[in-house]
């Protein structure tokens, strides 16, 4: 398997499928009372088992509304996560939201995307 800096990389697959699809419905995000994204051009990412994700590009979230946090994860499947909190929903927004700056190639598409956590934010709201 491909390495980066010691990390394995895997590759999407039967035992752990990831698909990407564009979300052909309006995708509004609320948190702390405030729209925190508006899109009509969402991807939805389906990766293995979890729920579908969505992906919102970045030219449609407010990112003044959001301020990045020393967190970081990584993922051997997509790549290295960083996270930003919403501080206008509180405590409760902390590490809302992720983003990965620099994708696999596999997940390429997510690149300039954020994603929210569901129970951290007002609502993910999806609308014809």
């Amino acid at each position: 398997m491909p390495q980066t800096s010691a990390r394995t990389v895997k590759i999407p697959g039967p035992d752990h499928p990831i698909t990407l699809e564009r979300n052909p419905r309006r995708v509004v995000v609320t948190a702390g009372g405030r729209v925190v994204a508006d899109t009509r051009e969402a991807l939805t990412l389906r990766e293995a088992a979890y729920p579908g994700v969505h992906y919102i590009p970045r030219k449609d979230v407010d990112m003044a509304l959001l301020e990045p946090t020393a967190n970081a994860t990584y993922c051997p499947y997509k790549g290295d996560c960083s996270y930003y909190s919403i501080a206008a929903g509180g405590v409760r927004s902390v590490n809302a939201v992720w983003s990965y700056e620099a994708p696999f190639e596999a997940v390429g598409a997510i690149k300039d995307h954020v994603a929210f956590y569901p129970d951290r934010i007002d609502s993910i709201l999806e609308t014809p």
